[in-house]
């Protein structure tokens, strides 16, 4: 089993859904404090305050203590041999894992499970003085809601969550997703205003060879009702249970109907689930321009796919002759710091070679790590380990964004900029996360907490607000990804040849910000992988 460090973006509208949404009509995930990887919780549509019974985006602790609890003044004790309750389970998995491995897991009880995690929080934790004291382990019946608690409360300057990237996942869950790309479901993506009444959603991403794909779905038909249950307006609380059911399939070969509006056409799409394997790099080709070759692809997912994608892609667009580069991460949350320091390389070329391109700062008990380079070599997760990558030694890239780039695309932004690599935005603000952690497998849980902030060559990390575009310009759900007729990617070619923002750009605004509904995976950069 392969574990790996990770970043994370915000949780807000967290689950994909070719992903297992058990509880699609809440808005919880990995912000919320704790995703419970028994459900897959994710970005479900809730119900309306008053209409119906939410479920709360933080697990809240049973009324009453199992066991006595200390004075709200009296912290738990934190065991400083933590890592001597790692494995001990009140109920051990039994068997290996799908790489065969036996899993470690020993008898233990609940107890033990929140020993380890506080003395690991307390360890490990960014701002692990900030974990409060009056977080007690006999208030809890499980360690997912214990986990959930320990973080800090406090907030940005802004008025946001300082933390809004604490949450689980099932290790099998996890390691499915990060190492295969696979998830269960129909390879379809959508692009949300809301998960209350009134909803607007919209395909945004269909996967090619998907039971969307076969289905006719298409990018801008909007999702109008799910098994007959009106999809925009519903509010009670079984109704929306039956709208999770629909969209969030638990296993491969349910059968639902969305039904969906394209323009004036309104239809029925019946579909049955399936395990998807998802194509983190699409649309690569080269666009004719009167001043040259310039290479367009879209980039959805940093995992260990994604490396042998790149290298394909990047080796056909150097030998097309490109001499520029429109990168398209709009929905790029995340995925292998690896892959994007690799990425980086194959767009600035030797003259990145060996300099910085992360560099992580932990907490003061962490001793710190070497940075991370501009890979020239791929570590091995699809591409032949060690081989020479590909590159288009680029001193300007445009990168298209939204507010659903996030994490390890952001890195690759601000590692470029940290060697002097003009970086153009055409799009929205990014999501605004600079911190990372590393995933911590336990008792069939892996968890995620933050442990440290990532800074480029230049020492600059703190853009916990987002990189502001060059051009504001909102996503064009009317045209597929590369069109160059599609808004963004033709804002982005008009700012290449005249240095200025299209003024039609404005008019094309969304009055209400519509964000990915996608996996907590999506949300989710390596850093550095642990082991081999």
């Amino acid at each position: 089993m392969t574990s790996h460090s990770a970043f994370g973006s915000p949780p807000t509208y967290s689950r994909l859904l070719a992903c297992a949404f058990a509880t699609f009509l809440t808005l919880s995930g990995c912000g919320g404090g704790g995703g419970n990887p028994n459900t897959g919780a994710s970005t479900p549509v809730a119900s309306n305050p008053g209409t119906g019974t939410p479920t709360p985006a933080t697990p809240t602790p049973p009324a009453g203590p199992t066991t006595p609890t200390p004075p709200a003044d009296t912290p738990d004790p934190i065991p400083a041999d933590y890592m001597s309750y790692q494995n001990l389970c009140a109920a051990p998995r039994t068997g290996a894992d799908a790489e065969g491995v036996p899993f470690p897991d020993r008898q233990g009880t609940l107890q033990d499970e929140m020993k380890f995690l506080r003395g690991w929080s307390d360890a490990t934790y960014l701002w692990y003085n900030e974990i409060p004291s009056t977080v007690h382990m006999a208030d809890y019946t499980n360690a997912l809601d214990y986990f959930a608690a320990l973080k800090t409360p406090l907030l940005t300057a802004s008025g946001k969550a300082k933390d809004r990237f604490h949450f689980t996942y099932t290790t099998a869950e996890w390691d499915a997703l990060s190492n295969a790309s696979q998830d269960t479901g129909y390879g379809l993506t959508w692009s949300v205003n809301s998960t209350t009444a009134p909803r607007t959603w919209i395909a945004a991403i269909i996967e090619p060879g998907s039971p969307a794909a076969a289905a006719g779905i298409q990018r801008g038909d909007l999702l109008t009702a799910v098994d007959g249950l009106d999809f925009i307006n519903t509010t009670g609380k079984d109704q929306v249970a039956k709208l999770n059911a629909g969209l969030s399939p638990d296993t491969a070969g349910e059968h639902h109907t969305l039904t969906l509006r394209r323009g004036d056409n309104t239809f029925d799409v019946a579909l049955t689930s399936a395990v998807v394997t998802t194509t983190p790099v699409k649309n690569v080709k080269v666009i004719d321009t009167p001043t040259g070759k310039v290479g367009y692809l879209s980039f959805e997912d940093h995992n260990a796919v994604a490396e042998g994608q790149l290298v394909n892609a990047f080796t056909s667009l150097k030998n097309q002759g490109v001499s520029d580069l429109v990168l398209d991460m709009r929905y790029n949350g995340g995925g292998l710091l690896y892959v994007a320091s690799e990425l980086g390389y194959m767009i600035a070329g030797p003259a990145s070679a060996g300099k910085t391109f992360e560099r992580a700062i932990y907490n003061d008990k962490t001793a710190p790590d070497a940075p991370i380079p501009f890979r020239n070599t791929a570590y091995g997760f699809s591409a032949p380990r060690n081989m020479a990558l590909p590159y288009l030694g680029l001193k300007h890239v445009t990168v298209l964004t939204t507010s659903d780039t996030c994490s390890a695309s952001e890195a690759v932004i601000n590692g470029l900029r940290g060697i002097d690599v003009q970086v153009d935005l055409i799009g929205g603000t990014t999501c605004g996360k600079p911190y990372g952690f590393t995933p911590m497998d336990n008792c069939g849980t892996t968890y995620f907490t933050i442990q440290f902030q990532g800074t480029n060559a230049k020492g600059f990390g703190d853009f916990a607000d987002g990189f502001a575009p060059t051009c504001a310009v909102s996503d064009d759900m009317a045209h597929a990804l590369g069109d160059p007729a599609e808004g963004m990617l033709a804002a982005a070619l008009s700012y290449r040849a005249t240095n200025a923002c299209p003024a039609s750009t404005t008019a094309r605004a969304r009055g209400v910000p519509m964000h990915l509904a996608r996996s907590q995976m999506k949300e989710i950069a390596i850093y550095p992988p642990r082991t081999r």
